[in-house]
């Protein structure tokens, strides 16, 4: 079946809620991307705090209105302290997001990432490679970056989304949301943003904050996706190179009005 695009009205939609509603969104993420993922958040209207140490992780994710969970940068005790953030969302009805950053290149973070999907995430994000690794079929990938397309990962992100309940968003090329029923597409975006460190690991953040979103999950998350294809899109046509596209693209992020390409 031909994926669905999403409607620009949609989109303008779940931009107002960003800006009138300013979700807290607890980011367990990466030691990376902490300051480009916080900055993309706010520039949104919503608002990030990275809380990682196990009993303020614990404490602070039944406060946040969603919880990012991001395992580019894992450890033993960064996991055990993401177990118990999750535990504590779930306990107190908040979603949670999962980012399996490199899975399926390094045996830790696969087994790490597998064995919390029982844990019912609200959406998951990631790259072609990194949702067919997690699903268990065989993908590509050379450590974060994906050899394979986002169109070749929809089996296996309709199968996570049937298995787990959650929304899946592979992000390429084209991006593509699934509940494992329905497929919604956005395109747009820029060659450039792959050449940004943090730029997917930030959009897992927004798709995190997506889901403490009034309206349905799956379309909030599209929405996510189209927010920041079109910021990418803007950005690229104004900046040079990658430092001045960080720069342009949170520039377009605080400046939209909502008229994304879907």
């Amino acid at each position: 079946m031909q994926p669905d695009l999403l409607s620009h009205a949609y989109i303008a939609s779940v931009l107002q809620h960003f800006r009138t509603r300013s979700p807290l969104i607890h980011c367990m993420t990466n030691d990376v991307v902490q300051t480009f993922t916080a900055n993309v958040l706010l520039a949104l209207g919503a608002s990030p705090a990275m809380v990682i140490e196990r009993q303020e992780a614990t404490q602070f994710s039944a406060i946040a209105d969603a919880l990012l969970i991001n395992v580019g940068t894992l450890t033993a005790d960064r996991a055990d302290a993401m177990r118990a953030a999750i535990q504590s969302a779930s306990e107190a009805g908040k979603p949670w997001t999962l980012d399996p950053v490199a899975v399926g290149a390094f045996d830790f973070r696969t087994r790490f990432c597998r064995e919390i999907l029982a844990l019912r995430p609200a959406a998951i994000r990631g790259n072609a490679s990194e949702i067919m690794a997690l699903a268990g079929m065989s993908a590509g990938g050379r450590g974060v970056d994906t050899t394979d397309s986002a169109s070749a990962a929809l089996p296996a992100a309709g199968q996570l989304a049937r298995e787990t309940g959650a929304v899946v968003a592979v992000t390429g090329e084209v991006d593509y949301i699934t509940d494992g029923s329905r497929t919604l597409s956005v395109v747009g975006g820029a060659a450039i943003m792959t050449r940004v460190v943090g730029t997917g690991c930030a959009l897992s953040a927004v798709v995190a904050a997506s889901c403490a979103l009034p309206g349905e999950r799956m379309v909030n998350v599209a929405a996510a996706c189209g927010l920041f294809a079109q910021a990418g899109g803007e950005a690229a046509a104004a900046s040079h190179g990658p430092g001045s596209f960080v720069a342009a693209f949170l520039d377009a992020l605080y400046n939209l009005d909502g008229g994304a390409s879907a």
